[in-house]
């Protein structure tokens, strides 16, 4: 690695001031002031819990900008005061005591040693690594200013510049201030996440007693108290216990999740009210919240496209404002000759055109991107992926477990005359009630569903490959008309498919046979309800596609994106799905190792793709698009094939993520925008292109409008919170 290249422990604040987080020389410069030696056995055990890295205190660097503003604003009253130019401007005699020809000479150089050595070291470490930037500019124009002015008092070959030296300092103290403030209130996803995990936990001894202990000595398997109120200290199940558990800062869920025993629950969310017993499974770096945390500081260091442009941009105009600093020194040179005005254009032109604003559009905008993707459950692993996923052309969806819920459901049921629906589940779930098939766990899930009371049974057989068989128990528990419909305490009923129907040579009537036609035409499983030879309903099962899943399609058709479907399924079960969904294409039975194939399908027709997956079956495929997404892998973070992640396993999250993507890169580009176009408006001012017509900027108002660019792009970037990236 070259000497004094940034790195990847750079913090987003250092990259933008050029200044590398490890550069250990500096180090002192950047504390956060007011911090005692005594406070740091408070912050101990939490610093080293949350520590990712190089990751340095935003809060330091706001608070060391603003003590240094307050100091050099007070310090540079009286250098204004005594300014003769001030004077005349404003028509007022300044008092005058032995010695008062040295105030501006002397605050001058404290504010100058006080507040520019942040900028000076700065500049020197761009200097160092060859990449001039926005603080080399910004040195430049205060070190002209400041030895011209000490020159013009002990030579005396001008009037000095003490109080426009004085202005430029406080007001880029002020603009870096501002900037340091935004910085850290939009690249603080880290540091309100590292808050979620509690200091301490109370943990269960064998004995049953409770004791206090440090998170960081729990161990996995170990039995831990959570109170209502408090939060979950580290990944666990439960053991004990019902409650409501918010986990809105790590799934981007809104509604309270309720937990009960063998429920998993995810260190850091909050118990709201009821007590939980949890049996510990992951801690410290292994939890789910250490995990996303991760992934959240690597989006933060990544740079985009649009930023490495920016990046280039703001090289390349270090270079354009010293040639145009150099052209105008020679052409006031030559016009009035070598004095204060000379000097005023080229700090001028030095301080107008310092990149500040372009350094900041891209990176702030990243900040409360990943910000915004991680409060909505969104973890961003690549910012080229996500910046991509704006052109999105066509997204390709896993059907199982993505688009549907991965398991089998009841969709439609049928009946012969005299029974009704919930009369024919309430059979058909008491007949499987002993039974472990999927098939048998949906029926019983569709009749809790409904209430429907089930009768008993006795005498359960499984009859291998075709159903099941039992008795009724009327009298135990009577389903609503039953007794009406014929069946009677000891009848026998059959559950069962097709060969359910061959074995016992059973004809369904024209009703369920139609049924069952129409059934098999969208790929779905039926099952009988048999009594005394007679086929009494029936039910058609399928994967069942998920609510949110229709939300979604619909959602990203508005965005004109085309979407896709992958499954191993068959081609009718492939072709209902997609029909009912209104996808625009699908492929069916398609073997997990030729998933990639089908994307790169589709990439050879010049579309840009995005595969949304488990992240595990689907890993080459993720691998292959353009932008992989990881769905459903709140609990496995790590998903290394995967540009994102998506936490919780809801396909309108790839809605957001695009709407998300779209938005913010809007406003990188309306940054941009600004930063560009105030520069090509700006620099000819600077240079003093108006000066026939009596119009001149002084390197104060240079510095003003300097600083004003870059609030601007901050509070500019600011508005993406406000953004609704919801469908």
């Amino acid at each position: 690695m070259q000497e004094g290249k940034p790195t990847d422990s750079e913090c987003p604040c250092c990259r933008v001031c050029d200044l590398s987080a490890t550069d250990a020389e500096h180090a002192e410069e950047w504390e956060p002031a007011g911090r005692r030696p005594e406070d740091e056995h408070v912050h101990e055990d939490h610093d080293e819990r949350h520590d990712h890295g190089a990751h340095v205190d935003h809060s330091g660097h706001e608070e060391m900008f603003k003590q240094r503003f307050f100091v050099c604003l007070v310090l540079s009253l009286p250098v204004l005061y005594y300014s003769e130019m001030l004077q005349e401007w404003f028509g007022y005699t300044a008092i005058t005591f032995a010695g008062s020809e040295f105030v501006a000479p002397v605050l001058g150089f404290a504010v100058f040693v006080y507040g520019g050595i942040p900028f000076l070291r700065m500049g020197a470490v761009e200097a160092r690594n060859r990449e001039p930037g926005m603080m080399l500019l910004i040195s430049l124009a205060i070190t002209v200013a400041f030895v011209y002015s000490v020159a013009a008092v002990t030579l005396g070959i001008g009037e000095p510049l003490f109080w426009e030296l004085v202005t430029l300092i406080v007001i880029f103290l002020l603009g870096h201030w501002i900037e340091m403030r935004s910085v850290r209130r939009a690249s603080g996803a880290l540091d309100e996440l590292a808050e979620l995990m509690p200091d301490t936990a109370e943990r269960i001894t064998e004995s049953g007693d409770v004791e206090e202990v440090r998170v960081d000595r729990l161990a996995e398997d170990d039995l831990v108290l959570v109170r209502p109120g408090a939060n979950v200290p580290a990944d666990g199940v439960v053991e004990e216990g019902e409650s409501n558990v918010n986990e809105a800062m790590i799934t981007g869920e809104s509604r309270p999740v309720k937990k009960e025993p063998g429920h998993e629950v995810i260190g850091g969310t909050t118990n709201r009210d009821g007590s939980l017993r949890v049996r510990v499974t992951a801690t410290g770096e292994e939890t789910t919240l250490s995990g996303i945390m991760r992934l959240v500081e690597e989006a933060q260091q990544s740079q985009s496209r649009t930023q490495i442009l920016a990046d280039r941009a703001a090289g390349w105009l270090f270079y354009a404002a010293i040639a145009v600093a150099a052209v105008t020194a020679v052409a006031w040179t030559i016009a009035v000759g070598f004095g204060v005005p000379v000097i005023n254009r080229v700090v001028t032109v030095l301080v107008i055109a310092c990149p500040h604003a372009l350094g900041l559009a891209v990176p702030l905008v990243v900040a409360i991107n990943t910000t915004m993707a991680a409060r909505n459950g969104m973890l961003i692993r690549d910012r080229i992926a996500m910046e991509d996923a704006r052109n999105l052309d066509t997204i390709v969806f896993d059907k199982t477990g993505t688009l549907t819920k991965g398991e089998q459901g009841v969709v439609d049921i049928a009946t012969t005359d005299g029974w009704d629906e919930d009369e024919v589940l309430a059979l058909m779930a008491a007949a499987e009630s002993d039974s472990e098939h999927m098939i048998a766990e949906a029926i019983r899930e569709e009749a809790n569903e409904r209430g429907v009371s089930i009768p008993g049974v006795r005498e359960f057989e499984a009859l291998e490959g075709r159903g099941v068989r039992a008795t009724v128990e009327v009298e135990a528990a009577a389903a609503p008309g039953v007794d009406g419909t014929g069946v009677q305490d000891g009848e026998t009923i059959y559950v069962g498919g097709p060969n359910l129907l061959r074995h016992l040579d059973v004809e369904p009537d024209e009703r369920l046979e139609s049924f069952a036609t129409d059934a098999g035409e969208r790929g779905q499983g039926v099952v009988y309800l048999l009594r005394d030879g007679e086929a009494l309903g029936a039910v058609a099962l399928a994967d069942v596609i998920r609510d949110e899943s229709f939300e979604a399609i619909e959602a990203l058709h508005e965005m004109d994106v085309e979407v896709a479907m992958l499954t191993g399924d068959s081609e009718d079960v492939a072709r209902a799905v997609s029909e009912e969904l209104r996808i625009d294409t699908y492929f069916a039975e398609v073997l997990p190792e030729d998933k990639d194939k089908k994307i790169i399908e589709l990439q050879e027709q010049d579309k840009l793709v995005a595969m949304v997956g488990d992240g595990v079956n689907d890993a080459p495929a993720l691998t292959r698009s353009d932008v992989g997404i990881a769905i459903g892998s709140g609990t496995d973070v790590a998903v290394e094939s995967a540009d994102v992640v998506l936490v919780e396993n809801d396909p309108r999250d790839v809605a957001h993520l695009v709407r998300l993507s779209r938005k913010s890169y809007r406003k990188m580009q309306e940054n941009l925008v600004w930063a560009a176009g105030y520069n090509v408006f700006a620099l000819p001012l600077a240079a003093g292109i108006l000066a026939p017509i009596g119009i001149l900027l002084s390197p104060a108002v240079g510095a003003v409008l300097m600083s004003a660019s870059t609030v601007i792009v901050a509070i500019n970037a600011q508005l993406l919170r406000r953004a609704d990236i919801d469908i």
